[in-house]
C-alpha cells in the first residue's frame, strides 16, 4: 500500500489517513535535529506496514534535511535497530 504522508507543522507531525483514520509519528525539533516523540496507529490500521512506511518516511525526511535523530519513540528507535542504514543519523 502507497502512502501519501504529510507533514502537519501545527500539530508537529507526519500523517497519513488511510480509509478515515489517521496514523501519525510525532516530533520536536531542536537545534541540528529532530526527535521522534510518539508513533500512532489507530486499531483499524495494525498490521498493514504503516507504522514501517512512516518511520523509513520520517528518517528519510531528517537525512535530507540534514538533521541528526534523537529517536526518543520506542518504535522508531526499534525500527532503526534493524536498519542499520539510518546509524549515520543518530
Amino acid at each position: 500500500m502507497e502512502l501519501t504522508i504529510q507533514q502537519n507543522t501545527t500539530k508537529h507531525q507526519f500523517e497519513t489517513v488511510v480509509d478515515g483514520h489517521t496514523a501519525f509519528i510525532v516530533y520536536k525539533l531542536f537545534p541540528g535535529g529532530i526527535a521522534y516523540i510518539h508513533t500512532e496507529v489507530p486499531p483499524e490500521l495494525e498490521g498493514k506496514g504503516i507504522a514501517s512506511q512512516l518511520a523509513k518516511y520520517v528518517l528519510e525526511y531528517a537525512r535530507a534535511n540534514h538533521l541528526k535523530v534523537k529517536p526518543l519513540c520506542p518504535y522508531v528507535h526499534a525500527y532503526m535497530k534493524k536498519h542499520p542504514e539510518y546509524n549515520d543519523l543518530l
